[in-house]
């Protein structure tokens, strides 16, 4: 069935009605260009969210946690796992296990700011895999790596091996600020080393102080090697601007989490950096995003900051929805750790603790309105915040292929289909990382789009790398359907709980499919990006693409169409129920609608977004 009018407008502009009971009747009334002296008031607290209490009893995260990780037990409890979540593990359960009980095992994943992943430690991690989980690698679209399949009683030994050469897992989870994005291209311009040094500053200026990480999986002690992002930024002396108050309601009283309290956030929260006309990150998906801004010269200004971007939803419930971010505005170098703490204190203070399904800043933005949430930053931050500076319009690309790095230095960014680094049959990627890694010590940057891209590289080295790739039956950039290449699917079953239907293992079938009636209608030289979710979560980002699936029960999905192929707007609900079979029922009508009414040079998703969902349906009909 399609999706009724009603429905569509209002998955469209979702929560108008959806109230911020946290706020003062007082900054509602207010606009933007209010006295920076109004006082908002502190929030009246509804009856919290049963995950609220539990944060606040954890006593900063470390029970009961330490207690249920030194049982027999294969699985930990409820609680127990919501707070294994902040240390960066999910415990799972293989649903196509068909022996007695639940199959427990758990994912872990690593927090790697601006994507950076040194050799040994890709190294440590593919001995961890083997060693520990179940044999592959998983590339996320947060760029970071997750090892699936350890055991409860390798979990610790895997953490503390990861903690001591210099990595961590911390914060990768949980209602903090999670894995700081930056686009994945190692050029050596000066904007492009800001936006790495400014995501590595932000994944260090929110990072969890609680003591729990080490008591748990060090034993108390300090890790061997102090992280290697750490590093990199220790002369901003982050620790002093973290627990800077100036007296605005920043900083808490709280000895642990000066920024976080005892209770966290009310949701995750995602911060993404990268320079102007760069959007390999999907930037507007962002609780926060940050483009550099230099000047002719290449000397830092500031950052134009946008906020309120997200893709979780659910399924039936038109009170949650995707959206873009809006632009917030300018901020000067100087000023942005305040303002970014800033952001933060006001959704810790004003997100939703009652309805968890609500809690993303999100929300918070699209309630307010850009205006009244812009006043609300700058009530704790007390500086006005300045226009948004114009900037090129922004292009996608996944940095895939042979790159000239700027320093007399190559990168070659190595396509990966749905982001698994395994072994299987001829194909052997994962051998084949370990055998460049091993032979030419490069570092990795992990991609957005679930790819790998192998940096500083001695162009007297290409050939010998090709060739590894070749030994180990890696196609050639040239060789992978451009399909392929722009898709994303999340790994959805057998592993994740919230999966309503398959992604991962289907995406590759769906992609031959929609190639074969691409060629069909002699559209074969056409590139769409599309994505494929089992739940309405958006972990692959689908309401972003083109051409998207969402699953919504065994064996069906919903339908999105009309994303931005530059990644800067979301799809729309077309179709609410597709059977898995009536794929190519479903879209060769839609593709030959294209065909014929396009503009010249129209993309699928941007012609699907001028013509409306109404056109299509009926052209269709």
């Amino acid at each position: 069935m399609k999706y009724s009018a009603a429905i569509i407008a209002g998955l469209a502009t979702a929560v108008q009605a959806f109230t911020v009971s946290q706020l003062s009747a007082r900054s509602l009334g207010e606009s933007s260009s209010s006295s920076l002296s109004m006082v908002l008031e502190k929030p009246k607290e509804k009856k919290l969210a049963k995950i609220e209490s539990l944060k606040v009893d954890s006593d900063h995260l470390l029970k009961p946690l330490l207690t249920e990780l030194a049982t027999e037990e294969a699985g930990i409890s409820k609680d127990a796992y919501q707070i294994l979540k902040y240390h960066g593990s999910y415990q799972q359960s293989d649903r196509e296990y068909k022996g007695k009980g639940k199959d427990y095992q758990f994912m872990l994943r690593l927090k790697q700011p601006a994507g950076e992943l040194p050799p040994e430690l890709y190294r440590t991690i593919d001995d961890l895999s083997r060693d520990y989980g179940q044999g592959d690698l998983r590339a996320t679209t947060r760029q970071c790596f997750q090892i699936h399949g350890i055991l409860k009683g390798g979990l610790k030994t895997v953490i503390s091996t990861i903690m001591n050469i210099g990595s961590s897992t911390v914060g990768a989870c949980g209602d903090v600020s999670r894995n700081v994005m930056c686009t994945p291209a190692p050029f050596q311009s000066p904007e492009y080393k800001y936006a790495r040094e400014y995501s590595k500053v932000f994944a260090q200026l929110f990072r969890p102080m609680t003591p729990a990480f080490s008591q748990i999986w060090l034993d108390g002690e300090k890790a061997a090697s102090v992280e290697f992002w750490h590093k990199d930024v220790e002369h901003f002396n982050i620790d002093q601007v973290m627990t800077h108050d100036n007296g605005r309601g920043i900083v808490l009283d709280d000895p642990v989490e000066p920024l976080y309290g005892d209770r966290y956030l009310p949701r995750k929260f995602k911060i993404g950096v990268t320079v102007p006309g760069d959007n390999s990150l999907d930037i507007y998906t962002n609780d926060i995003g940050v483009i550099v801004i230099t000047d002719d010269a290449g000397n830092l200004e500031g950052f134009n900051v946008m906020v309120g971007g997200g893709m979780g939803r659910t399924h039936n419930k038109e009170t949650t929805f995707a959206r873009v971010a809006d632009h917030l505005g300018f901020v000067p170098k100087e000023d942005i750790m305040e303002v970014m703490k800033s952001i933060l204190a006001a959704q810790r203070d004003h997100g939703n603790r009652d309805v968890r399904a609500n809690a993303r800043m999100k929300y918070l933005v699209h309630t307010l309105g850009i205006d009244n949430f812009r006043t609300l930053v700058e009530s704790y931050s007390g500086k006005p915040i300045q226009p948004w500076k114009p900037i090129q319009e922004f292009k996608y690309h996944d940095w895939m292929g042979w790159w000239d790095q700027g320093d007399g230095k190559l990168f070659y960014g190595v396509h990966i289909e749905n982001g698994r680094v395994k072994d299987e049959g001829d194909f052997k990627l994962k051998s084949a990382l370990r055998a460049i890694v091993d032979k030419y010590n490069l570092h990795m940057v992990m991609s957005p789009t679930q790819s790998i891209v192998l940096k500083d590289i001695d162009p007297a080295d290409k050939a010998g790398i090709e060739a590894i790739f070749a030994q180990h039956g890696i196609k050639p950039l040239e060789q992978v359907d451009p399909l392929n290449r722009l898709a994303m699917a999340c790994p959805a079953l057998p592993l994740c709980g919230l999966a309503q239907t398959e992604a991962e293992r289907l995406m590759p079938s769906y992609l031959e499919r929609i190639r074969a009636v691409l060629t069909k209608l002699d559209l074969d030289q056409e590139e769409i990006l599309i994505r494929m979710t089992g739940c309405p979560n958006g972990c692959a980002r689908p309401y972003m693409a083109e051409l998207a699936f969402v699953g919504d029960g065994p064996q069906s999905y919903q339908v999105w169409l009309g994303g931005s192929p530059v990644l800067t707007r979301t799809a729309y609900p077309f179709l609410a129920k597709m059977d898995v079979n009536e794929l190519e029922k479903t879209i060769e009508p839609i593709l030959k609608m294209w065909k014929t009414q396009r503009e010249p040079f129209e993309a699928f998703g941007d012609f699907c977004h001028r013509v409306g969902s109404s056109a299509i349906e009926a052209y269709v009909r």
